[in-house]
């Protein structure tokens, strides 16, 4: 069964760096598009990353673009998320999915949390 299970996620200050980690399982991974969305209390859950299967293409929401790139390791079966400059408005619950044959798959999501 499709299993993803993303970590990397914390208490960071302003201005600073994490690295998410999504690890991907119980399907071809490298034949997928993978995003990553992020959820704030009491709003919905948003995209804020796509990438390709091969990664060459990626698309970013305006807010976190030229901040964050996200990448992906076939081999690896592993999506990445580098959020860079991180602000106070990015703290949220960060979640990976993948959309399968008409389903979304989503993890358990990591925390982020950005505060001084």
């Amino acid at each position: 069964q499709v299993q993803l299970v993303e970590s990397g996620g914390g208490l960071v200050q302003p201005g600073g760096s994490l690295r998410l980690s999504c690890a991907a399982s119980g399907f071809t991974f490298s034949l997928y598009y993978m995003r990553w969305y992020r959820q704030a209390p009491g709003k919905q859950r948003d995209v804020v990353a796509t990438i390709s299967e091969g990664g060459t293409r990626t698309s970013y929401v305006d807010s976190v673009r030229g901040r964050f790139t996200v990448s992906r390791d076939n081999a690896k079966n592993t999506m990445y998320l580098q959020m860079n400059t991180l602000k106070p408005e990015d703290t949220a619950v960060y979640y990976c999915n993948v959309k399968r044959n008409g389903a979304d798959y989503w993890g358990q999501g990591t925390q982020v949390t950005v505060s001084s």
